[in-house]
């Protein structure tokens, strides 16, 4: 179809004044067939795979950008949670195939890789718990390796074993990385239904289900949908604001379906999905806060802010689904509060909480996301976050995560900083009255009665 001046002066704006990107082009790989008893071999192998296989994953997204004049932030890959390719294997410490990961990373070119990963949200089998129990080192040891870890669904309920374990580990790795700001814990996050076509980061793995190689992409545009509310009068109502979000959600997923197709066909591989999620950079109108404010709330965080939240996630899904059938990953909004000039505003000026953080989760595509704690704060506390953020997710049948970060050796109101996409982290307080029993009780949360659909 020809496009009209109207139409390129539209695109043009959308990508130079509105930060309209593609936020990564990511390459999805199975590592099935490197599985070895002898994990060095085993890591030459996963090394091997990735080497081979995006060998020219840069350069064809480079060449895309090149083409469409459309920015593409990140290439990345994710791949078969290792915990899955590590039974054979008898070695504890399985930070060697994390740093193969790493190398392989370098050479090829990547921003991040995704995968390092368990699902232990009904049980832990061995190799699940040597992979967490090497968390923390592999995560010190590499630069760009990405670790989650699924400890809940609506399916199964909620490991609690697993809770504990991970806030333990959240604990050790902000400790291994505390003279960096406790940055390993930015690639560190704790789901419940976990998404496993997921192409963003820290949670990207490759699933099961999936084929062999994948071409997956991530849009982002909340600077588009910023400037799109900003144009509309203070009397629209919000059935007019939902429909301009659609209208432009609609707009930017096309871009995206273009380039997944065209990478997709370049590359030789499988095209995946089209994951529209609006993810925030720490650039002034990128934010999804000051979404929420264009749409009427006066500072994120305030009364009103989750209403708005549930209205802007649900017109997004719309709009996206409209515009590609293959629509997935999370797609929604992301409200990571490092990440988002407008929350890191509203978390200095004390309108945004952890607790209305966590409200705004239950409509929200994700969860608690590059949220910075005081150091002190007890594994009790971050099992107690871990388990009430899961719960929304189980209760209601949608994804969550924590990737929240102990800043070791800071009090609240100090901040972090990481520069590039993972933006200023304002150290939050938290409630300190977790307790010292409900996180040790261990077993299984049971499943809620509306898992039984069969």
């Amino acid at each position: 179809m020809a496009l009209d001046s109207k139409q390129v002066v539209e695109a043009l704006s959308m990508v130079t004044q509105q930060h309209l990107d593609i936020r990564t082009v990511t390459l999805g790989l199975s590592l099935r067939g490197c599985v070895h008893e002898d994990i060095n071999i085993m890591s030459q192998r996963v090394y091997d795979r990735l080497t081979t296989a995006a060998e020219n994953l840069v350069p064809t997204v480079e060449q895309l950008e090149r083409e469409y004049g459309i920015p593409i932030i990140h290439k990345r890959i994710s791949v078969t949670p290792v915990a899955e390719i590590c039974g054979a294997t008898k070695e504890e410490d399985l930070t060697p195939v994390a740093e193969a990961l790493d190398r392989a990373g370098r050479e090829v070119g990547v921003n991040f890789i995704g995968g390092f990963s368990a699902l232990v949200q009904k049980g832990m089998s061995d190799s699940d718990r040597r992979l967490i129990n090497s968390i923390p080192h592999a995560l010190a040891a590499t630069e760009n390796v990405c670790s989650s870890v699924n400890v809940g669904s609506t399916r199964a309920g909620i490991n609690m074993d697993a809770v504990l374990r991970m806030a333990e580990v959240v604990r050790e790795t902000a400790e291994l990385t505390a003279d960096n700001d406790s940055i390993g814990c930015a690639k560190l996050v704790v789901f419940c239904n976990m998404v496993e076509d997921n192409p963003f980061m820290a949670g990207a793995i490759h699933g099961s289900g999936e084929a062999g190689e994948v071409i997956n992409v991530g849009v982002s545009g909340p600077g588009v949908v910023h400037a799109v509310l900003e144009d509309l009068p203070e009397t629209a109502s919000m059935t007019e604001v939902a429909e301009a979000i659609k209208a432009t959600t609609f707009k930017i997923t096309r871009a995206g379906e273009l380039i997944a197709r065209e990478a997709a066909k370049r590359l030789g591989y499988e095209k995946g999905i089209l994951d529209l999620s609006l993810a925030p950079t720490p650039a002034r109108g990128d934010s999804v806060a000051q979404i929420l404010e264009a749409i009427g709330v006066g500072q994120c965080g305030g009364p009103g802010t989750t209403a708005a939240l549930a209205l802007l996630n649900d017109a997004v899904k719309k709009g996206g689904v409209m515009a590609s059938s293959s629509v997935g990953g999370l797609s929604g909004a992301f409200i990571p509060v490092s990440e988002d000039a407008g929350m890191i505003k509203a978390a200095k000026d004390g309108a945004l909480s952890l607790e209305k953080l966590e409200a705004m989760t239950s409509v929200c595509s994700v969860g608690l996301d590059m949220i910075a704690i005081p150091g002190d704060t007890t594994v009790e506390t971050i099992a107690g976050i871990i388990a009430d953020e899961s719960a929304i997710g189980l209760i209601n049948n949608k994804t969550t995560a924590v990737r929240v970060i102990p800043a070791i050796g800071h009090v609240a109101g100090e901040n972090l900083h990481f520069g590039g996409l993972l933006g200023d982290a304002p150290i939050m307080p938290v409630n300190t009255h977790a307790g010292t029993v409900f996180a040790h009780r261990g077993g299984r949360f049971p499943a809620p009665i509306n898992s039984l659909k069969n």
